[in-house]
C-alpha cells in the first residue's frame, strides 16, 4: 500500500483507556483505516482536534471525563465527525444519554467481531441513531453535567485549599533549603579561603568578614585561648565594633558565666535564641542590636583552641541547620588555626635552625678564611717593620758618612755599603738618575716637602694598621646583616636594566620569561647585585669568550607562591665535590687570579633575606645553573 493509498483512507480515533480494549479494535480495523488511539479522554481531545478523525469511538466511563463528557466538548468544535460510543454499560438510560450527549451510535461490550468492521462501515458511510424521549434524557443527562461540575468544583476547590496550603510549605521548605543552600556555599567558601591563608591575623580576620558577609549575620568573633588557658581573648571581629573590643584587648573568663566559656569547657556549642530572656546576659554596648547568639567551639587534635561567636539582631535566627553547617566551617576554622600555629613554630624553629646552622658554616669556613686571610695578610706587618728598620738603618748609613770629613768617607766600612746598595739598583730595574734630575730641578726649599721621612713612615704604619684590619675580618663576618628595603617589583624591566649595565658584549647575556610572571616581592637594589654576581661568575668560568652564552629566565615556580629565575651558561659546569663548597665564606676556585670567596654567600644572604631560596644545579661539561625562588608581591 502506497503513502497516497493510506492517505486516502477514512481515520478512526478511539478513546480507550483499556489497553486490551484497544488491543481488540486495532487488530480489527487497522488494516482497512488510519487507526489513532488514546488512553486517557484529555488527550484524545487534543488528538481529535489536531487530526479531526473521520469517525471517533468513544469508552463511556472514563476517569476525569466521561465519553459522554468528551462527546459534548467535540461536538461543537467537530460536528460533522461522527461519535460513536463503544461501552460494557448495559444500564437503562445509558444509550439514550450517550445519544443525547453527542454521539450519533451505541455499540455494547463485548465486541462481535463477526458484524463490528460492517457496524463501523455503516457509521463512517451516515448511519445514525436517536434517543427515544430525548427531552427526558437530556434533562436528566444535564443534572449528571451539573452534578459532575459541582463535584469537580468541590475537588478543586479542596485541591485549591491543599494547593496553597502546600504552597507555604514549600516556600518554608524553599527558604530553608536556599538557606541551608547558602550556609552551605559560604561554609565552602570560607573553608576554601582559610585553608589557603597562613598568616594567623589575616586568617581570623577574613573569617569572620565572609560569615557575616555570607551568612547575613550581624556580628562575628574569634577568640583563642592565651597560653594557660585562663581567658578567651578576642583575636578578630566584625566591621568597627570588633575593631574597638579587639583594641580594648576584650576577653572573657572560662568559668561558666559566657557562652564562650561554655563552649570551650563542654566543647559543644551553645545557643540563645532571645537574649532578652536571660537576666544574667551580658549587654555589650559594642553590639547593642543582638537578639539571638550562637557560641561554637573551635576543636582540633590536641583540645580545643578557642571559640567563634556569632550572633543576629534576629530572635531564633540560628536553626539545626546552621548549627551543623557552622559547626562544620568552625572545624574547619580551628584545623587551619591550628596548622597556622604549626607553621608559625615551624618558622621559628626553621630560623633557629637556619641561625644554629650558619654560625655552624661560619664556624666551618673560619678554618678556611683565617687560613687565607693568614696567608695573604699575616707578612704585611712583619715586611712593613722590616722595610721601617732597612731605611732607618740606610739614614744611620747617610748620617754617619755625611758627619765625617771628605778625605774619611770612602775608606769608611759604611761607603762600601752604600755603593753595594747602590750598585744593586740596576740589577732591580730602578735608575736614580731619572730622580736626581727631578729633584735638581726643584727649589731648594721645596725639597723637604719631596723628601719626607715622617710621611714615609707614616704610610708604613698605615700598611701595617690595615694588615692588622684585615685579620681581624672574622669578627666582621659575623657583624650584623644588612637592612633589607623590600618592595614589590618587575622582573623583566630587572633583567634588562641589569643586563644593559654590565656592558658585556652583545649577544652573550640573553633573557626571557613568560607573560604570567607577576611582580615578586624583595629588595631591587640587593637581588639586582645577586644577578650581577651570577651572570659576572658565569662570564669569567666561561673565560670571557666569543662562545660564552649566558641565558636568564624567570616563570612561576612550581611551588605555590613563588617566581623561579635561573641563570645558565654553557660552560664546563662545577664539579659535584665541591658544589655545595661555592657557598661557603672565601671559597674560590679562582686561585690568584682574583675573588674572595665572599660573592656567593652574600647571595645566599640576600636572597634569604628576601624569603626565598637559591641552589646550583650543574653536570661537567653540561654547564651550570644557579635557580632563584623569589616570594611573589604582597597583596
Amino acid at each position: 500500500m502506497t503513502e497516497t493509498d493510506i492517505k486516502s483512507l477514512p481515520k478512526i480515533l478511539y478513546i480507550e483507556d483499556t489497553d486490551d480494549s484497544r488491543l481488540l479494535v486495532r487488530r480489527l480495523l487497522a488494516r482497512d483505516y488510519v487507526f489513532l488511539e488514546s488512553d486517557n479522554p484529555i488527550d484524545g481531545i487534543e488528538l481529535a482536534l489536531n487530526t479531526q478523525p473521520d469517525l471517533i469511538l468513544l469508552d463511556i466511563n472514563m476517569p476525569e471525563l466521561s465519553g459522554r463528557e468528551v462527546a459534548t466538548r467535540l461536538k461543537s468544535s467537530l460536528p460533522n465527525t461522527p461519535m460513536v460510543a463503544l461501552t460494557a454499560d448495559a444500564t437503562s438510560g445509558a444509550r439514550e444519554r450517550a445519544l443525547v450527549a453527542g454521539c450519533v451510535g451505541f455499540m455494547t461490550k463485548p465486541i462481535n467481531i463477526d458484524t463490528f468492521r460492517d457496524e463501523i462501515k455503516a457509521y463512517l458511510g451516515g448511519k445514525r441513531e436517536y434517543a427515544n424521549q430525548a427531552e427526558h434524557h437530556a434533562k436528566a443527562y444535564h443534572q449528571e453535567l451539573v452534578q459532575h461540575l459541582e463535584k469537580k468544583v468541590h475537588e478543586m476547590t479542596k485541591m485549591a485549599d491543599q494547593n496553597k496550603f502546600l504552597d507555604q510549605q514549600n516556600k518554608h521548605v524553599i527558604a530553608d533549603m536556599q538557606r541551608h543552600q547558602r550556609l552551605l556555599k559560604a561554609a565552602a567558601t570560607v573553608g576554601h579561603n582559610i585553608t589557603s591563608i597562613l598568616d594567623l591575623d589575616e586568617l581570623l580576620q577574613t573569617t569572620v568578614d565572609i560569615i557575616c558577609k555570607e551568612y547575613e549575620f550581624y556580628y562575628a568573633g574569634i577568640f583563642l585561648l592565651d597560653a594557660k588557658k585562663e581567658w578567651a581573648i578576642l583575636q578578630a571581629g566584625y566591621e568597627e565594633a570588633g575593631d574597638k573590643m579587639v583594641a580594648n584587648n576584650h576577653r572573657l573568663g572560662l568559668d561558666g558565666k559566657s557562652m564562650i566559656g561554655i563552649a570551650i569547657q563542654e566543647q559543644e556549642a551553645q545557643i540563645t535564641a532571645d537574649v532578652g530572656d536571660i537576666e544574667d546576659h551580658f549587654k555589650n554596648p559594642h553590639l547593642p542590636e543582638t537578639r539571638s547568639e550562637m557560641a561554637l567551639p573551635l576543636k582540633a587534635k590536641g583540645g580545643t583552641l578557642g571559640a567563634l561567636s556569632v550572633q543576629s539582631e534576629k530572635v531564633n535566627a540560628f536553626s539545626t541547620a546552621d548549627i551543623d553547617a557552622l559547626q562544620s566551617m568552625a572545624d574547619q576554622l580551628a584545623i587551619a588555626i591550628r596548622n597556622a600555629h604549626l607553621l608559625k613554630d615551624l618558622e621559628a624553629a626553621n630560623q633557629e635552625i637556619v641561625r644554629t646552622k650558619t654560625f655552624e658554616a661560619i664556624a666551618t669556613a673560619t678554618g678556611e678564611a683565617i687560613h687565607w686571610v693568614g696567608n695573604k695578610a699575616a707578612p704585611i706587618p712583619g715586611s712593613a717593620e722590616r722595610v721601617k728598620e732597612d731605611l732607618l738603618n740606610f739614614f744611620a748609613v747617610f748620617k754617619t758618612l755625611l758627619d765625617l770629613p771628605p778625605q774619611e768617607r770612602d775608606s769608611h766600612p759604611y761607603a762600601a755599603v752604600a755603593n753595594e746598595a747602590f750598585g744593586l739598583l740596576p740589577d732591580l730595574d730602578v735608575d736614580l738618575s731619572q730622580n736626581v734630575d727631578a729633584l735638581n730641578k726643584l727649589p731648594a726649599d721645596n725639597l723637604p716637602l719631596i723628601v719626607d721621612i715622617e710621611s714615609t713612615l707614616e704610610d708604613l704604619g698605615i700598611v701595617k694598621q690595615s694588615a692588622e684590619t684585615i685579620l681581624n675580618i672574622k669578627e666582621d663576618l659575623i657583624g650584623p646583616g644588612r637592612i633589607a628595603k623590600s618592595e614589590d617589583f618587575d622582573i623583566p624591566l630587572l633583567f634588562s636594566t641589569t643586563i644593559a649595565g654590565m656592558g658585556l658584549p652583545k649577544g652573550v647575556v640573553t633573557s626571557g620569561y613568560t607573560d604570567d610572571i607577576p611582580q615578586v616581592h624583595g629588595d631591587k637594589t640587593q637581588i639586582g647585585r645577586v644577578l650581577i654576581n651570577l651572570i659576572k661568575n658565569a662570564w669569567e668560568a666561561l673565560g670571557k669568550s666569543e662562545q660564552a652564552k649566558i641565558h636568564v629566565s624567570a616563570r612561576l615556580a612550581d611551588e605555590t607562591g613563588f617566581v623561579r629565575i635561573e641563570v645558565k651558561d654553557n660552560g664546563p659546569g662545577i664539579p659535584p665535590e665541591i658544589l655545595e663548597k661555592i657557598w661557603v665564606s672565601f671559597f674560590t676556585t679562582k686561585g690568584d687570579h682574583g675573588g674572595t670567596g665572599l660573592g656567593l654567600s652574600a647571595c645566599m644572604e640576600i636572597i634569604s633575606q628576601s624569603g626565598g631560596r637559591i641552589w646550583a644545579e650543574s653536570e661537567v661539561g653540561e654547564g651550570a645553573a644557579f635557580i632563584i625562588l623569589l616570594p611573589i608581591e604582597k597583596k
